[in-house]
Parts: C-alpha cells; structure tokens; sequence
C-alpha cells in the first residue's frame, strides 16, 4: 500500500481494510509501505526497509519472503503496471491483471481506443501532451459544452473538472496537467452515472451489483468519492433491460481488455446506452468505497472476496 500519486493516504486505507478483512487463520500478512524514499515494514515501531532484490523483509534474524502480494496502491506503481512487473519478474503472484493490461487501464487514452474499436460507446474527446499547442476553440467545436477535463493517467477524480463555459477552459487544463504530464478532454454526457465491479473468479468473470452514483456536486468528482458528498445506491434502482445491458457492456470491457483480478469501471446511461468512462484495476477498499457495498450486495463478504483474489492469483500464478 502506499505508492507515488496523490492517492497515497486512499491507499493506506485500503490496505487497512485488506488486513482488517483478511482471514488470521489462513494468512499471515506484513503490511508493506511504498514511498519514493523507501519502501518498509513497521514492527515494534522500527521500520524494516524490503530488500528490493527479491521483495523479501528480515525479522529477527530470519529472512521472510512473500507467497502472494495483495496489491491495494492506486495510482503509480501500482496500477500503472510498474510494480506488477517487477512482481512477476521475481516470480511472485500478486492479484493485479498482468503489467500490461494494468499500463494499458491506466492511459485513458489507450483504453478508450481499445474499447471504442470493439463498438462499445464512449464519449468525444481530445487528447492533449504539456507540450501540445492549445486552441480552446478547436477542443470546444470537437467536444461541445460543457465538457469534462482530467488526467490521463491519475485515479481517484484529482485534477479532474467539469467546464461549462470557454473561459473555464484554460484553468481546468492547468488543473489536469497539474497530476499529469497527458490530459483528456471529453464531451459531458447527461445521464444517469454507474459503477460496475466485475472479478475474474475460477476463471469466470462476475459481475457485481451495480451502483447508481447521485453526486451531490455536479460530477463524481474526489469529494463525492471520498467525503461522503454522493448517493451511492447498491443495487442501483433500475429495471431488468437497464440492468441486462449495464452489465453485459461491463462483462464485454472486461474481456475485450483481457483482464484479470478485480476491477471497478464508471458508465453513463443515456437513452438506454451504456457509455464507458474508465476503468480502475486497484478500486478503493476503505470502508467508504463502492466495491466493498457491492460484495456486501452480491451476498459475499470481504474476507471470503479477499480470500478468492488471493487463491486465485497463486493459481493463475501456477498455470
């Protein structure tokens, strides 16, 4: 848990509520901490740096290496693909989808290109680096307004704003590249916005309950995600055709991305049709996340899901 982004304190908690939920009987977990200067173990309050060659800790004189990683960091490294590589470089089984579905998940960009070429519906959009020349005009006439503008490769709604007016335009790009070096400037679809868990169990895909997002601000946007400023309703009040087709156009992104693990993507229904948003490949865990409600939905509970993603990351991991 931890990591590089603006989402370390989120991931934190998610891991807290990993160890919480995880069965005593059955593991034995070392909470590991990653930051830019170091990555530790804390024990009797010392922290134990991980010996990086082989992702291992010493505790008292003996040598602990890992059967399994449960991967709860959002943003860089590890939802980016660079953590998960190094895991499988050293031959440890951690339950992300493999590197380079979670470095393609994590570009915006890429993934509406991949998803789009499939026939799934996504909104216009214009993709700009910090070093494009940039013309509000032109980005306006391509997406119309208002218009949402955010990060390509940030979770947790940072930076993220939804621009009503040309003069708004500018400040909610310096906002965007403020996370990123890459933006994304999408049209702003009015509709009814919902959140979709789907899991790769036994080698089945699940889709989860679905939930309606009721945001008090305009957009889902941090506060609505983490402070509590949304409706979050698990299972959404929809009826069966509304459901049917939220949750097959979920089960297909899955696929058609060939992922693994657990996922969480964002949809917004308009006249009947599911457009994808995004996806995150390390959804958040606190108590206050969307996924957890969603379990609970579906008749499970945390540490028989976490317990599943642990299984079946080392059986993958065999295969």
């Amino acid at each position: 848990m931890g990591g590089f982004s603006s989402e370390f304190a989120i991931s934190l908690k998610s891991g807290e509520t990993v160890l919480k939920n995880l069965p005593a009987d059955k593991y034995e977990a070392y909470p590991i901490v990653i930051t830019k200067e170091d990555w530790f173990y804390e024990h009797n309050g010392q922290r134990i740096s991980v010996d990086k060659n082989d992702f291992s800790i010493t505790l008292n004189g003996k040598k602990i290496l890992f059967d399994a990683v449960f991967n709860a960091i959002h943003g860089t490294p590890g939802e980016d693909g660079i953590l998960p590589a190094y895991w499988e470089m050293l031959g440890i089984p951690h339950t992300s989808s493999d590197y380079d579905k979670m470095a393609l998940t994590f570009n915006k960009k890429y993934t509406l290109s991949v998803v789009k070429s499939y026939g799934i519906p996504v909104a216009r959009s214009v993709f700009l680096h910090e070093n494009d020349r940039i013309n509000p005009d032109e980005i306006i006439e391509k997406t119309g307004l208002p218009l949402i503008v955010k990060p390509n490769k940030a979770g947790s709604s940072y930076g993220i704003s939804l621009v009503k007016s040309a003069d708004e335009l500018m400040p909610a790009i310096e906002k965007a590249f403020a996370e990123d070096k890459e933006i994304l400037i999408e049209e702003y679809i009015e509709g009814r916005e919902f959140s979709i868990g789907v899991i790769k169990l036994n080698g089945k895909t699940e889709v989860l309950p679905v939930t309606e997002i009721i945001p008090e601000n305009e957009f889902f946007d941090y506060e609505a995600k983490y402070l509590g400023k949304a409706r979050e309703i698990t299972p959404a009040e929809i009826d069966d055709r509304e459901r049917k087709i939220l949750t097959e156009t979920a089960k297909r992104v899955y696929e058609v991305l060939d992922l693994s693990g657990v996922s969480r993507a964002e949809y917004i229904l308009r006249d009947g049709v599911p457009y994808f948003l995004e996806i995150n490949m390390v959804p958040g865990l606190t108590e206050a996340s969307i996924l957890p409600q969603q379990v609970r939905a579906a008749g499970k509970t945390l540490p028989e899901i976490f317990t599943d993603i642990i299984e079946n990351a080392i059986k993958k991991h065999k295969r």
